[in-house]
């Protein structure tokens, strides 16, 4: 089966004049432009009456600009994003610290209250714990497991790196060396 092609005289070597034979048509790039401009006139007065149209339905308040007293302005409901990440999480150790660290009511009628770590780490060791057999343990009772974390670094909690760094056993052994 033979193949006919359309031009047998030119050759794929054969580039031609170098340019196209016609040019663009102005009339259909004017038409273009026109019709162009049209469409995006008949867009803007479109999306300026919906504005109108929205603004009139239905006012929607005051607008609320950061730079607003905090007393005028109506927060929207939580969870919120927080302005001050760091001041919060450092008055939240503080309270933490606060906690730990002296005597308070946890719940008064009930006469539950919290003591320092090192006062309730005192009177355990003077009245000692109550203990039980080894092969004594409540039915139904999971296994527990002491947690296993690499390095130690993150025992702090989230507030371990506002506090100084504790030294450890084995870098109290390396400078006694």
């Amino acid at each position: 089966m033979a193949t006919k092609e359309p031009h047998p005289e030119k050759s794929p070597t054969d580039r031609g004049l170098g340019y196209e034979p016609r040019d663009a048509s102005i009339k259909g790039l004017l038409q273009f432009a026109f019709w162009m401009a049209v469409v995006l006139a008949v867009t803007l007065f479109a999306m300026r009456g919906l504005f109108d149209y929205i603004k009139k339905a239905e006012p929607l308040g005051p607008t609320s600009s950061p730079l607003v007293k905090e007393g005028e302005r109506v927060l929207p409901p939580s969870p919120r994003l927080q302005v001050y990440p760091h001041q919060e999480l450092m008055d939240y150790c503080a309270k933490q610290q606060k906690d730990v660290n002296s005597y308070g009511w946890v719940n008064e009628q009930v006469g539950v209250v919290h003591i320092p770590v090192e006062r309730a780490m005192d009177l355990i060791l003077a009245r000692g714990l109550p203990t039980r057999a080894p092969n004594e343990a409540p039915p139904g009772a999971p296994t527990v497991r002491a947690p296993m974390v690499a390095g130690g670094t993150d025992l702090e909690g989230q507030c371990g790196y506002l506090t100084e760094p504790q030294p450890t056993a084995q870098s109290e052994s390396a400078e006694l060396k």
